[in-house]
């Protein structure tokens, strides 16, 4: 019982050996991510399977708008991630309340802003980005139901994010498994049962996203040995939001810049036809399965060294990495080589066209390498925001994605014109990416090794020995 009570508890990170830490910090966080990916894939295969190939379609071609909108919200979590990591490894225990309530703060605001932004955007912007005429409306009902549950959602994120920060990655995995089953149900029951489409996929993600957040904040609230969530700290702090906007900034502005990159090639995607545009919504979704290794990875190296350069361990931080690539890039090895074996079955699931099945193999295969090259590359990139720099890592996806994806892209779809693609060869799509994916990880190989991200600490120029202590209750770590 006492084992099973330490799994939901917060995990030390700065003690014990490295390699077993990252692992038992990272095995609640990968089966969470799988069960998102699950519940993700399973709304595509509702869709797909019950509806039609327009709306599994529509629903794909919204994820570029979707992130774009998450801009603030992506500043934020890598703010407070890294904030959270850094006080908690400290043990100051009124900084760490400080921020976590300021960061709850920020998500409040930012979600209102967000939900008005987009339902105002969201057709005039979809007409702009050339949507095929039979996805439109299908795109716009499920993109005004996701923003008006926008702010449920990203509490759910923030939450999860938060607790992971102070190593519980177990607590947001339970909730993560109840949201995928109710998800799953709710999908079923509004388009089958009720009659919907879109907009029904729409409703079951922000209803139970939103059960989900509710449970995370109880569960901080319940964390009153480590720091204070109440009326007297979850208001904005300036100096902590002032922290966690300098850190999160750069990661913000990246996610932007990158987004409007992904809007301007989901552009281009939908000059290449309604085919092309399913087979590419079916293949992010088989693609989320291979890239969870590279999320999960980067959170636990960010964690590891937050709360390493916390306590003053950077001998622990160099233990890590060694530790987090090895089993990461293992596990992506491991991941890929199921989706080049079995990706045929796999996109059968959402769609039984065979020309779109076909496209999307293509698609695929010609990824196959980059899935390890760019899990190298978050993982180093998770080290040095975990540090506290956030600017490199910034710059790495700006070259990546804009110097380098999208000219790519269209330079590409330029060159294979033909009375057959007038457009251009749809595989420039993922080839483009791959292209990006490897020079990125040369780069960010260069970056890391250069070291100047070990400077960085907010313990280390803030740190005060008078803060009061985080209790830790004897068994808890």
């Amino acid at each position: 019982m006492q084992r099973l009570k330490q799994l939901f508890m917060p995990r030390d990170l700065t003690q014990g050996s490295p390699a077993k830490g990252i692992l038992l910090f990272a095995i609640p966080l990968l089966i969470g991510n799988f069960a998102q990916q699950l519940y993700n894939a399973v709304d595509a295969i509702v869709v797909g399977q019950y509806i039609s190939d327009a709306a599994l379609g529509a629903v794909g071609l919204t994820g570029p708008i979707l992130n774009l909108m998450l801009v603030l919200f992506m500043g934020i979590s890598t703010g407070a991630s890294i904030v959270v990591s850094q006080y908690f490894g400290a043990k100051n225990r009124l900084e760490l309340s400080r921020a976590v309530g300021s960061t709850l703060s920020l998500t409040f605001w930012s979600g209102l802003i967000i939900t008005v932004v987009g339902m105002s955007i969201t057709k005039p912007l979809l007409v702009l980005l050339g949507t095929p005429a039979e996805m439109l409306d299908m795109a716009v009902d499920y993109l005004v139901i996701i923003f008006l549950g926008f702010t449920a959602c990203a509490f759910y994120n923030i939450l999860g994010g938060i607790l992971r920060g102070l190593g519980d990655s177990v607590s947001p995995l339970l909730y993560l498994l109840l949201a995928a089953g109710l998800n799953i149900g709710l999908d079923i029951i509004s388009v089958t049962a009720l009659g919907m489409k879109t907009d029904g996929v729409a409703l079951a993600t922000i209803i139970s996203q939103g059960v989900s957040a509710i449970l995370c904040y109880r569960k901080l609230r319940s964390m009153t040995h480590i720091l204070d969530v109440n009326k007297s700290t979850l208001h904005l702090d300036k100096p902590s939001a002032k922290r966690i906007i300098s850190l999160g900034l750069p990661s913000g502005v990246a996610q932007m810049i990158f987004s409007i990159s992904s809007v301007l090639v989901q552009s281009l995607t939908n000059t290449l036809g309604p085919n092309v545009v399913t087979a590419a919504t079916a293949v992010m979704r088989v693609d989320g399965f291979t890239m969870l290794p590279n999320f999960t990875f980067t959170i636990a190296a960010t964690t590891f060294t937050g709360q390493n350069v916390g306590a003053r361990r950077m001998d622990r931080v160099r233990q890590g990495v060694r530790a987090t690539l090895l089993i990461g890039l293992s596990t992506a090895t491991v991941l890929t080589l199921c989706i080049l074996f079995f990706g045929g079955a796999l996109l059968r699931v959402f769609t039984q066209t065979t020309e779109i099945v076909e496209l999307g193999l293509s698609m695929m295969r010609m990824l196959a390498v980059g899935y390890i090259a760019f899990c190298c590359t978050q993982v180093l990139m998770g080290v040095m925001r975990g540090a506290g720099e956030t600017l490199r890592p910034m710059w790495i996806s700006l070259i990546t994605t804009v110097g380098i994806r999208m000219p790519v892209a269209y330079l590409w779809a330029y060159l294979t014109r033909s009375p057959q693609h007038p457009n251009g060869d749809p595989i420039c799509l993922y080839g483009s990416l791959l292209v990006a994916w490897l020079l990125g990880c040369l780069i960010t190989i260069g970056v890391y090794r250069h070291g100047t991200w070990r400077r960085h600490s907010l313990t280390g120029a803030e740190g005060d020995s008078s803060a009061p202590e985080i209790l830790i209750p004897e068994g808890g770590f």
